[in-house]
């Protein structure tokens, strides 16, 4: 009876017997390997920089917003109110286009 590290090792000899008799297939492998390995690195730095950026934004907004309450004056509650639409009671007319000669 024979154990998974017996197994495991039969398996790894059969397949270095493999890449012996096809070197393209162990270039193909390793170059599979590289490119995994480059695509990790670069997703690495580019989440790096994106939490960074969000970092910085976040910071510049709050910085805009502590300017912005320091500079910001309350109206009394007393003054004028204003309204979006007219005080007038009858409704606006509005300009007719000219007739067609």
């Amino acid at each position: 009876m024979t154990g998974p590290i017996e197994e495991a090792g039969a398996t790894a000899r059969s397949f270095l017997d493999i890449m012996k008799q096809q070197p393209a297939l162990l270039g193909s492998v390793m170059t599979n390997f590289a490119l995994i390995a480059f695509i990790f690195y670069a997703l690495q730095g580019a989440a790096e920089y994106r939490d960074r950026l969000t970092k910085q934004v976040l910071d510049n907004a709050n910085s805009i917003h502590t300017i912005l309450s320091q500079r910001a004056i309350s109206c009394p509650d007393d003054g004028p109110k204003f309204r979006i639409q007219s005080d007038e009671s009858k409704p606006a007319e509005l300009p007719q286009p000219p007739a067609p000669p």
